[in-house]
């Protein structure tokens, strides 16, 4: 009875191998964009939001998107902003919100985060972080702060990102707190795909 119990179990696990793995394991991926590469890791301490983001890679739907932002905080200091812009034809449901005061992650030098409106409405927008911007994290502007789900972190190509953070910006687009951030020209996502 135990055997055939356990022999179901690897059965089971063998027919979900990229989901058992990216549930125990980070996942790299290259992000080829036209200011150069960026190589990335998904934390496993994030799953739902992981798992989001490598849906849109293996689904091919971040390739011609863009960069579209550059908040620039100070310097060497600051995220830039890329993905589906919500467009309809790309994005995926929203997803559940995974805090930082859950995962234990944080918004420093290099984190991968998503965009979002309210809580559990991100989709297929994210950011990357240059230097330290912790006031992104849960709770920093007071207890109900829900703050952003950091998922990952770069580990090649800081160069390019601070190289597009601080690229030329529209003066006239962005509506609100993007007024003046939106770049111009717009830094192309060629392609973002798994590193075997």
């Amino acid at each position: 009875m135990l055997r055939r119990t356990l022999l179901s179990c690897i059965v089971a696990l063998m027919a979900f191998p990229a989901f058992a793995q990216d549930e125990v394991a980070p996942v790299r991926v290259r992000i080829e964009t036209s200011a150069g590469t960026i190589v990335a890791e998904t934390d496993p301490r994030a799953p739902v939001t992981s798992a989001n983001f490598l849906r849109y890679v293996d689904e091919r739907r971040f390739d011609g998107v863009n960069f579209y932002r550059g908040m620039e905080l100070g310097p060497n200091l600051g995220l830039i902003q890329g993905g589906t812009a919500s467009d309809p034809a790309r994005i995926l449901p929203p997803i559940v919100h995974e805090p930082t005061s859950q995962t234990g992650l944080s918004h420093t030098d290099g984190a991968l985060a998503m965009a979002r409106y309210d809580p559990g409405t991100a989709t297929g927008d994210f950011f990357i972080i240059v230097g330290d911007v912790t006031s992104l994290n849960a709770g920093h502007g007071g207890p109900d702060d829900p703050g952003f789900a950091v998922f990952g972190h770069v580990v090649e190509g800081m160069d390019v990102v601070r190289r597009i953070l601080v690229a030329p910006k529209s003066p006239t687009e962005g509506e609100g707190v993007m007024h003046g951030q939106m770049l111009s020209p717009r830094v192309r996502i060629i392609s973002v795909r798994r590193v075997d």
